[in-house]
């Protein structure tokens, strides 16, 4: 499992930040990719600080001694779940070796290397071997589990009394461009959506044990014993003229994309991608002054009694 930046409605169609899913039969160069991994995920360090010190504040929040970060990546999360509560152990949970070695390094660097520690599992799996927790952080990853409710309900028999349960899912597709961008057909990042829904729900269908469930995540958490505490969204809202960190990762996105989705492209659209990532043309996203980088994630709580 890792960490998958977050694309589409589901927010993690893209290249890998925090998904948690098997590897074994996809040949990943991590010397490449856990780079692009913490880039990504340092983007979005203020939302995912801002959900942090929401449940911290909460006034049913229990005392936070340990967390579990499932489909940790390479541990920005955990690192700076360790800064939000400052007395509890983070376990960041990744079953891909390279990225919890870049956890290791990162918690180091940070002077966190005595309270975070990685544990190599595949969930569901590897879920009794965790332990109890105090706080259990999903963060774009049960929508990778055929069977959602059987392993929320996994991750809830965990929960000490008073535990949290933080499930980050759904919130709104990424926007990097203007509707029309002088080049195609105007709307180029909602049929995008539109291609990566359906790509999404082929996924869903072919995980083992695959079941449908209303995405209400509420009733979710109801249906496994938990109570619902609140669900908040979080803005990334970075306007135009993009850092260049912003920038990469946005044509990092619309490179994935492009290979991901090209057989369900039309040609104009093909075309109007290769521009795109043409870091020669104006109208590319390297040179043009119009891309920016607008996503909405949101956080369902829940709370075991």
């Amino acid at each position: 499992m890792s960490q998958h930046t977050d694309h589409g409605h589901h927010h993690n169609t893209a290249q890998p930040r925090r998904h948690q899913h098997q590897h074994d039969d996809i040949d990943f160069d991590w010397d490449v990719m856990g780079p692009l991994l913490e880039r990504n995920a340092e983007l979005s360090r203020s939302q995912y600080e801002e959900a942090a010190r929401w449940i911290a504040g909460l006034p049913t929040a229990p005392k936070v001694r340990r967390v579990l970060d499932i489909g940790s990546g390479p541990g920005v999360i955990a690192c700076l779940l360790a800064e939000v509560f400052p007395e509890a152990e983070i376990v960041a949970v990744d079953g891909t070796p390279a990225l919890l070695e870049r956890t290791r390094a990162r918690a180091q660097r940070l002077g966190l290397g005595d309270r975070v520690r990685t544990h190599r599992a595949d969930i569901p799996e590897g879920l009794a071997e965790l332990g109890e927790a105090d706080l259990i952080w999903v963060g774009n990853a049960l929508h990778h589990m055929g069977d959602q409710r059987a392993v929320l309900a996994g991750f809830a028999a965990l929960l000490r009394p008073g535990g949290t349960v933080a499930l980050v899912e759904g919130g709104l597709p990424p926007r990097q461009l203007p509707r029309d961008i002088g080049m195609g057909r105007p709307g180029l990042e909602a049929r995008l959506d539109a291609i990566t829904a359906e790509w999404f729900e082929d996924m869903r269908a072919a995980l083992p044990d695959a079941k449908r469930e209303i995405e209400d995540w509420s009733a979710l958490f109801a249906a496994v014993g938990l109570h619902p505490q609140g669900t908040r969204s979080f803005l990334l809202d970075l306007p135009a003229p993009l850092s260049e960190p912003a920038r990469d990762h946005v044509i990092a996105e619309f490179a994935r994309r492009r290979e991901m989705l090209t057989e369900a492209l039309t040609p104009e659209d093909i075309a109007v991608l290769d521009r795109l990532l043409d870091p020669e043309d104006p109208a590319g996203l390297r040179r043009r002054p119009d891309v920016f980088l607008l996503m909405v994630r949101t956080v369902h709580l829940a709370r075991r009694g």
